[in-house]
């Protein structure tokens, strides 16, 4: 027998049904991917990421009880391996910058959703992360204008193996799980994330994902941009 491909499981929470509803029919059509549940707010995207263990989960931010972004703290605390999409109305760099920071990897307007969630939900399968394209331009200009190098050669002063560890924290691993990745210690793969973030003088996650974004250590997606990507 043939081994059976996994079908990719994927998780809806929003708090409107028609949303719900309208990003099922989006993502059921396609094959090998499945979606497992749908919730009505945090709380209950939290308990049932616990239970069912989705590859996938599409978040609305501005939900009841439990919002978006500490839904996705939860999720992936409990779930470091899932990948979180937030879906919002809102296109603020201060929301994604928060999106960033609570963990997720894609950041989505609902507006875009028809057009761009089967690529977000691709790149995010992928390692990759997916941004609105506005929110993205906005993002990584401002990065680029408030942050100036502290030299020219800030990109090469990593060695290979921080690059490399700088690429798997970006790709949203834990330091256990970048230890487990290169066969080192934990408390080794701690002293090199330490290491990189006072090299690079960066203070939280968030800027760890640009600075791998600016430097060409992940890519970042975003729409229109598919047909200048090398296949």
């Amino acid at each position: 027998m043939g081994a059976v491909m996994e079908k990719l499981r994927i998780l809806i929470a929003d708090d409107h049904e028609v949303v719900r509803q309208g990003v099922r029919n989006l993502l059921e059509g396609r094959p090998g991917w499945e979606v497992c549940a749908e919730a009505v707010d945090g709380r209950a995207a939290v308990e049932k990421a616990v239970e069912l263990k989705p590859d996938i989960v599409i978040l609305d931010i501005g939900m009841p009880n439990l919002n978006g972004l500490e839904a996705t703290r939860q999720i992936l605390h409990n779930r470091p391996e899932a990948k979180v999409l937030i879906l919002t109305i809102h296109e603020s760099e201060q929301v994604v910058r928060e999106v960033l920071e609570a963990g997720a990897r894609g950041y989505l307007l609902k507006s875009d959703t028809g057009r761009d969630l089967v690529s977000a939900i691709e790149a995010l399968h992928k390692n990759q992360t997916f941004f609105t394209s506005n929110v993205a331009e906005m993002v990584l200009e401002n990065y680029l204008r408030n942050k100036p190098e502290s030299s020219p050669g800030t990109k090469n002063e990593l060695t290979p193996r921080e690059r490399e560890i700088v690429q798997l924290l970006a790709e949203g691993k834990s330091t256990k799980e970048v230890a487990v990745a290169l066969g080192l210690s934990v408390k080794t793969a701690e002293t090199h994330r330490a290491n990189i973030m006072r090299k690079l003088n960066l203070h939280s996650i968030s800027e760890l994902v640009l600075y791998a974004v600016r430097n060409n250590i992940v890519q970042v997606v975003q729409p229109g941009l598919e047909s200048q990507r090398q296949s």
